[in-house]
């Protein structure tokens, strides 16, 4: 299993998400617009859309390359693990 870089940036992102998903939660307690909660929820959605994407992308960078070129895994398992993790894009 290769280091994976991206991580301190992805905890960094979600992090964010759970500030804004907080003040989200806040704005509904003190009844503020639906505009501005809808704004709050879409920073959170591409907050955690954005991580998720940065650690499938790394992921695929970098442990499944790794597995294909060490031999560490089997073409054929390495196909399956690509195909299993790009569900979730």
């Amino acid at each position: 299993m290769s280091v994976h870089t991206s991580h301190p940036d992805i905890i960094k992102r979600l992090k964010r998400a759970a500030g804004h998903l907080k003040s989200t939660i806040q704005m509904l307690e003190d009844e503020k617009t639906c505009l501005n909660v809808a704004q709050q929820l879409f920073a959170v959605e591409r907050a955690i859309m954005t991580a998720k994407r940065t650690l499938i992308y790394d992921h695929l960078d970098h442990c499944l390359e790794d597995a294909l070129h060490d031999g560490h895994e089997s073409t054929e398992e390495t196909l399956g693990q690509f195909k299993e993790i790009t569900k979730y894009l």
